[in-house]
């Protein structure tokens, strides 16, 4: 299951979707906002993303979690347009007959969505808002303006 989203996600209902009597574990991840970063607070997140890149992506970095982890089902569900502080922007999913495999593949498509999937994030804060890609900085503009063409 790959779900991108401008509605807010159901935990329970992405879970659902990797359950099965032959699964010792299931594993969930929630990425939630978070009202700081760098000592700086956040108001807000905006997300953005190609969406049928992202889900071409998603399938890709599920498959790979598959073949290196052993895993039978997973589920993603990410959400996009603005989240406040607290809110689920991320759901993945893992079910798997032994939890140590689970566990590894949570942090492989984890760590493989941040790092490959086309979906971008803004980070709002009182004076600025700065788009962030792979944990780094792409640009800085204003709160009320877009990303600069740099």
């Amino acid at each position: 299951m790959i779900l991108i989203t401008f509605d807010p996600l159901d935990p329970e209902a992405v879970t659902r979707q990797v359950r099965d009597p032959r699964h010792g574990a299931v594993v969930t991840f929630l990425g939630t906002t978070r009202n700081e970063t760098d000592g700086r607070r956040v108001l807000y997140l905006e997300y953005e993303g190609y969406i049928p890149m992202a889900q071409r992506k998603l399938a890709q970095v599920i498959e790979e979690a598959r073949q290196r982890f052993g895993v039978s089902q997973v589920a993603v569900a990410h959400r996009l347009g603005r989240l406040n502080i607290g809110e689920i922007s991320l759901v993945v999913a893992v079910g798997s007959p032994h939890r140590r495999e689970a566990f590894s593949a949570i942090a492989y498509i984890v760590d493989r969505i941040k790092e490959d999937v086309p979906i971008w994030k803004k980070e709002v804060f009182a004076d600025r808002a700065v788009w962030v890609g792979s944990g780094e900085a792409l640009h800085v503009v204003t709160p009320a303006s877009g990303p600069s063409s740099d």
